[in-house]
């Protein structure tokens, strides 16, 4: 963040209106002078994520993920801070300077460059060796999985050679250095063997990230060998669960949903028959960061998993993070076929589509895995499935959605409507709501979050209201001072904003920008948006916020006296004269005009 100047971040910042921003991402309605939406961070049926023009920051009331527009583009589009500045730069044209990047970002800038011309240099000579006579075995295998010509080069399919150093010495008469070679994650340098190939004797798939560069690679070995399939390592540019199988061209589909599989094989296999819209995770359990990507493309994902047992656990753990991200799921039928490639050859196409049209609730298909657990001719064990259906069914909190649900539930196992929705009343006065366990996110928001303690609170509301309503400083900066604030953070806001209004103008979405950590920067959001509960009338606010000074002046001394050194006399005699102030002050009232 430091190659930026102050004044630039805050130029991008000011001339990119966060309400014009969010509503491209989030559906927003104006109440009073504030917007609200359904929160992009975790999965809610009520608005509580607010958007202030007048803060130019949004706050989350449920998960208290908050910041300004860049930590918003941060936290949604899972961007470092440099690439949520060029982002904004670009939409509103300005131009950022390139000169202005310290030697150390300038190094890290040209290594992923030449990280991505090594990826891209490695997918062409897999691609030379497919089509040449060493290319054969792999040839004969694409064909014998019935991939053509043009699927082949439209997804840049290639073989790695059946010597263990082939691409290690093309790359090193290209140029290219052991140092950078190692980092790129094809090449293994050892100090016995010298340099040798991640991959070789293997059918390759490169992977691109959605702008169509090579980040990776997967291969799977030709003949016999472990591990049968193989995957790039990490790398700077490339992060597994940053990026999904056949998104670059998926993102670009007409269709309404997006099909998740699990192999390269099912996503090459489903855009050969015109099913452009199918991606698939790289060799890595479906996390929440994908689901936040996806989310940027389309708000349906079907699961067309294999129809085997770790088929199943594996749409079983995707369910919850697709709906955590507020994401529509359902399920796909692949039976009597093991999977999507198996399937389209038997069945073809237009079977396929079928298939589709039917897919299945996730909830019902939940509720159908669910019922494998159980006897349902033992009428014990039919009980308890009731009980532990009627438990999930507590996920949902809107009334009439909950009821549907039910309603679906006791038509397929034709049980009563007003006994099943008995049963799920019975689960909620015993407490027994689903999912109350805690979730981090991957952008580090928290589903649920403690409350702060009673004094942080008073903290809180003293500078939420300080920006609420500037008129306020003239009032509380005579009894409070940001050496009154004793939180760390807390102390660093004060001192920032009391700064800003010394210089005639408060900005707390720029004070957020003086902090590059996400966390930080949530925290500070949730300093300017303090619950002030409305109040009746004018006399009860101004009781308020001379109770709330009070305990702020309280704390603050006695924090002080007890963190002073026993040997400054001069400090011990200043809290000596405030605390004098403080007494004076129990009887203090003060007027808002």
């Amino acid at each position: 963040m430091a190659y930026y100047s102050d004044e630039l971040i805050e130029e991008v910042r000011s001339r990119n209106d966060i309400v014009d921003v969010i509503s491209g991402y989030v559906r927003l309605q104006k109440k009073g002078s504030t917007y609200f939406g359904l929160c992009p961070f975790h999965n809610e049926k009520t608005p509580s994520f607010s958007v202030s023009p007048n803060k130019q920051m949004y706050y989350c009331f449920g998960c208290g993920a908050g910041g300004n527009v860049f930590t918003f583009i941060m936290q949604y589009e899972n961007f470092t801070f440099h690439e949520a500045m060029e982002l904004l730069a670009s939409r509103v044209g300005i131009e950022l300077p390139k000169q202005e990047m310290t030697p150390k970002q300038k190094r890290e800038a040209d290594r992923r460059s030449r990280i991505l011309e090594i990826n891209k240099t490695a997918a062409k000579y897999y691609y030379m060796l497919l089509c040449s006579d060493q290319g054969k075995t792999a040839r004969n295998y694409f064909e014998k999985r019935a991939l053509s010509g043009s699927t082949i080069k439209h997804f840049g399919l290639g073989y790695s050679g059946k010597y263990s150093d082939d691409l290690y010495r093309y790359l090193k008469k290209q140029g290219y250095e052991d140092g950078i070679l190692k980092e790129s994650g094809l090449i293994t340098i050892d100090e016995k063997r010298g340099g040798y190939d991640k991959f070789w004797n293997r059918a390759m798939f490169p992977i691109m990230d959605v702008n169509n560069r090579v980040i990776g690679f997967g291969g799977r070995v030709m003949g016999e060998g472990e591990p049968k399939y193989l995957n790039s390592p990490e790398t700077a540019v490339f992060d597994k669960s940053r990026n999904l199988y056949g998104l670059n061209f998926a993102r670009q589909s007409r269709k309404p949903q997006i099909l998740l599989c699990e192999g390269y094989m099912d996503v090459i296999a489903l855009h050969q028959a015109g099913f452009d819209n199918a991606v698939a995770s790289l060799g890595t359990s479906f996390t929440s960061g994908h689901a936040n990507l996806l989310k940027r493309y389309t708000k349906e994902v079907y699961l067309t998993f294999d129809s085997d047992g770790a088929g199943v656990k594996a749409a079983l753990r995707a369910i919850p993070i697709l709906k955590e991200a507020g994401l529509t799921a359902k399920v796909i039928n692949m039976k009597p076929h093991k999977d999507p490639d198996e399937f389209i050859k038997a069945e073809g196409a237009q079977a396929y589509q079928q298939r589709i049209d039917e897919a299945e609730n996730s909830f019902m298909f939940e509720v159908r895995m669910l019922e494998r657990d159980y006897d349902m001719k033992d009428p014990e064990s039919k009980t308890e499935f009731f009980e532990e259906t009627a438990k999930k069914l507590l996920q949902f909190q809107e009334e009439l959605e909950r009821e549907n649900y039910i309603e679906a539930v006791a038509s397929r196992y034709q049980v009563g409507f007003e006994q099943l929705r008995s049963m799920v009343k019975n689960q909620a006065a015993r407490g027994a709501y689903p999912g109350k366990e805690r979730r981090t996110l991957k952008s580090g928001v928290q589903k649920d979050k403690k409350k702060p303690d009673g004094m942080k609170q008073s903290q809180r509301l003293l500078l939420t209201w300080l920006i609420e309503d500037t008129r306020l400083f003239e009032i509380i900066e005579k009894y409070i001072t940001p050496e009154d604030f004793t939180e760390g953070l807390y102390h660093t806001v004060a001192s920032m904003l009391y700064e800003q209004y010394r210089q005639g103008a408060v900005n707390p979405a720029r004070i957020i920008s003086n902090f590059t950590e996400e966390e930080e920067q949530k925290e500070v959001a949730a300093l300017f948006n303090a619950r002030i509960y409305p109040v009746e009338n004018q006399a009860e606010r101004e009781k308020a916020l001379t109770e709330t000074i009070v305990r702020v002046k309280k704390n603050s001394l006695e924090y002080r006296a007890a963190h002073l050194d026993p040997t400054d006399i001069a400090g011990l005699q200043q809290i000596i004269n405030d605390q004098k102030k403080l007494d004076q002050m129990q009887n203090l009232h003060i007027s808002i005009d």
